[in-house]
């Protein structure tokens, strides 16, 4: 099958959805598909052979973080390009309720066409507010997918229609089968995220830092990810800070060692997060997790039973459980067990699979993807198709 894949965010700047591409992609080569993932990406990124750079994007606020997207004249005639040269069975599009590639390659095709949504959003005006000007690329979706029912929620009180639920997917032999690093054992905890990043939750967690030292002093704290580590622990106390190694942006490979080593992984997001694949991928290391009771987490997490969870924000709770773990060798041995049970259900194979299926569905008895000539001479003039 030849497939046609579209990343709204930028290639070179990590995240989920890239990720998500990314893993997809390569799975489905793997298997023997075709695959071609259009994305944007600034001229000196080194790109897979499978990715088709569509130029430089650039940063927009936009749920809660800032996402670095590509949009406007120049974009639409590459994509026009890509979908002319790519002769493909079906184009999969990711997030296409955003300002970006993928909407600009609803707009401008037509045939077997999947959509997934990642965001999640309960409050979005800016969705209400574009969905006349989404309405007419919407309805050209042939199915759409959710990463999460929290995510599905918000596909269909903002924008109408459902989707079926296919969460996102992990490698999960890759982790699991990751060294252990010796120095990163021993009462630690481990945080991997952007450290400015207010929603990815690191100052709750150096709030809650010297609570658990006091109660157990030998305990470290590992941070993974690009922010300025100076302004993170400014005000904390310098005992506290030497208790902290922040190790900057990190490989694949270090990630997984990372979460095989830490004796707890800590989550403490506080909002705009849909699914929570760092939550899968430490279950998948067999890492014990405890993270904040976000919606999208206590599904990933089954309720509680796969992770503990706290009161989100609340960096006394996370404190006081991350206590207890620590203590609690049996616990946590308990934890891993059940995650790395519960986790299979995220794995590429049962992921892809389901994934397959509905591209076969909607292309069974389908022409291929082309371009799309009905599209209204106003709106084609505006955007260069």
């Amino acid at each position: 099958m030849k497939i046609g894949v579209v990343c709204p965010y930028a290639w070179d700047v990590p995240g989920g959805v890239q990720f998500h591409v990314r893993d997809l992609a390569e799975h489905l080569i793997r298997l023997g598909h075709e695959v071609s993932v259009l994305a944007p990406a600034d001229d000196d990124t080194p790109l897979p052979e499978y990715v088709v750079s569509a130029g430089r994007a650039v940063p927009v606020p936009y749920n809660g973080s800032v996402a670095r997207l590509n949009f406007g004249f120049l974009s639409a005639a590459r994509v026009r390009r890509w979908l002319h040269d790519g002769d493909f069975d079906v184009l999969h599009i990711h997030e296409p309720a955003s300002p970006s590639l993928s909407l600009l390659a609803c707009w401008a095709a037509t045939g077997p066409i999947v959509a997934t949504f990642h965001t999640a959003n309960p409050r979005s005006r800016a969705m209400i507010a574009a969905y006349p000007i989404l309405q007419p690329a919407l309805e050209k979706i042939s199915a759409r997918i959710a990463v999460s029912e929290y995510a599905r929620t918000t596909l269909v009180e903002h924008l109408g229609g459902d989707a079926v639920v296919i969460p996102n997917g992990v490698d999960v032999s890759f982790f699991a089968d990751a060294p252990v690093r010796k120095e990163w054992q021993g009462g630690t905890l481990g945080f991997v995220g952007r450290i400015n990043e207010p929603r990815k939750g690191l100052p709750v967690l150096l709030d809650a830092l010297p609570k658990i030292l006091a109660e157990r002093p030998d305990t470290r704290l590992i941070v993974a990810g690009k922010g300025d580590e100076e302004e993170a622990v400014k005000g904390l106390p310098a005992e506290v800070r030497e208790r902290i190694t922040f190790l900057g942006m990190v490989s694949d490979e270090e990630k997984a060692e990372l979460l095989r080593s830490v004796d707890v992984y800590v989550a403490p997001n506080t909002g705009g997060e849909s699914f929570g694949i760092i939550l899968v991928e430490a279950m998948s290391a067999s890492a014990t997790v405890l993270a904040s009771d976000l919606d999208a987490f206590r599904q990933v997490l089954d309720g509680g039973a796969a992770g503990e969870l706290f009161p989100n924000e609340d960096s006394d709770a996370l404190a006081a459980a991350a206590v207890r773990l620590l203590g609690d060798s049996d616990r946590r041995q308990e934890l891993r067990e059940a995650g790395a049970k519960h986790v299979r259900r995220f794995d590429w194979e049962t992921v892809g699979a389901d994934i397959l299926a509905v591209y076969e569905t909607v292309t069974t008895g389908a022409a291929a993807v082309a371009e799309d000539d009905r599209l209204n001479p106003t709106w084609r003039s505006r955007l260069g198709l």
